[in-house]
């Protein structure tokens, strides 16, 4: 836990985690793999910026923030985390 990529990474993954739990409860309206898609995103795009700031190139550092965009994005658009469950 050194790096922005580090926590910010975590910070998402934990909320990741928090809404499995919580979606776990009740009726199943999410799949697995969509969460294991999240989640692999916040891995890769640790892995890339931790590998920038080791290397110093601005390429990697271009592909972590753009990963992790892409993956926020997954994650409000599949699996939608304030949508009520009536929705």
């Amino acid at each position: 836990m050194e790096t922005p990529y580090d926590w910010i990474t975590i910070i998402v993954f934990a909320g990741l985690i928090v809404l499995f739990l919580q979606r776990s409860q009740g009726v199943a309206r999410d799949h697995l793999w969509q969460y294991l898609v999240a989640a692999v995103g916040c891995a890769v795009t640790n892995y890339l910026g931790n590998e920038a700031l080791k290397l110093d190139m601005v390429g990697y550092h271009a592909a972590a923030i753009a990963l992790g965009i892409a993956t926020l994005a997954f994650i409000w658009i599949v699996l939608q985390p304030f949508s009520n469950a009536n929705d």
